[in-house]
């Protein structure tokens, strides 16, 4: 099962044309600027792509000896040097406030019907069982099912320290704001399940980290600065880290990195380096060697 939206996203990263245009991008991006980049695998390095650019998954470069770049660096993007200036800011403004406490962690509702097809989307059992371990990790209970509905976790939201979306994600502008991106949840009389980019913009949210473990997420509109849609407008309304994905994720192997990922937190490591070691912890498993398992994922704004 995937966690799809808006569109079918198909990717197999080990054909061979896909792998060869990983090795062309590291030569055109990477190779350039190697004797820049630190030499430490722990410190940091921060994409600030232009246009389409925004949608290569760095960590899934090779080297002309097949080295993935995430084991040589600590990765991380943001959409323009404005944007990551706003997020330092607004970081360092939550440590100060102390605002947000509670911990949300979403998987698996109950489908909404999509909009465009008039179609039920399907269940994401691997989301919901992702959500419940990671909900045990951070000492709360998952919202699933049925009492995952848009307006309960609306409600919910601006309280919340951190935010953990299991879901399918969509690149669709379902609502004409002019913002695409939603993500789905459970549909009740109050709203119809899809929190779009466009509703997330009129939240005041608090949270230092939200990871959207769905597909698409990272998409939405090209501009110049970077990618309108989800990611911006969740910054937009005061998160300052975001973990969202860019392309169809397999239920299964995301689980499995997330449950990684929250591991690592954990373990008091900072999210960039947390991301980092979940990916290199599941590109090891004998399932999930592919890139199509564990480099959909990146982490724009801070790691701290």
């Amino acid at each position: 099962m995937k966690r799809r939206g808006g569109i079918v996203a198909s990717l197999d990263p080990n054909a061979a044309p896909v792998k060869g245009r990983f090795e062309r991008l590291h030569e055109l991006l990477i190779t350039p600027i190697a004797d820049l980049l630190p030499k430490k695998d722990t410190e940091r390095v921060v994409f600030i792509p232009q246009s389409q650019l925004f949608l290569v998954p760095f960590p899934a470069l090779q080297d002309e000896k097949g080295k993935y770049l995430i084991e040589k660096h600590t990765i991380l993007t943001a959409p323009s040097i404005q944007v990551l200036d706003l997020t330092h800011k607004r970081k360092n403004a939550l440590k100060k406030s102390g605002v947000g406490r509670e911990i949300l962690v979403v998987g698996n509702p109950t489908m909404p019907k999509n909009p465009i097809t008039n179609e039920q989307e399907s269940p994401l059992p691997g989301a919901e069982q992702e959500a419940v371990k990671i909900a045990e990790l951070l000492k709360t209970q998952a919202m699933t099912g049925n009492k995952a509905t848009e307006t309960a976790i609306v409600q919910k939201m601006p309280t919340a320290r951190i935010i953990h979306f299991a879901t399918h994600g969509f690149i669709d502008d379902f609502k004409g704001f002019g913002v695409p991106g939603a993500i789905a949840f459970a549909p009740s009389g109050e709203d119809n399940g899809f929190l779009t980019s466009g509703e997330i913009l009129d939240l005041k949210l608090n949270a230092e980290l939200i990871v959207l473990s769905a597909c698409d997420t990272g998409q939405g509109d090209i501009k110049g600065d970077g990618v309108i849609g989800l990611s911006r407008s969740l910054i937009s309304a005061g998160i300052p880290s975001i973990v969202v994905s860019l392309w169809a994720v397999g239920d299964d192997s995301t689980s499995f990195l997330m449950t990684e990922f929250y591991k690592n937190m954990e373990q008091k490591l900072d999210k960039g380096t947390a991301l980092r070691q979940a990916m290199l912890t599941t590109m090891k498993h004998k399932n999930y060697q592919s890139p199509y398992h564990w480099a959909a994922f990146t982490l724009i704004g801070e790691v701290e």
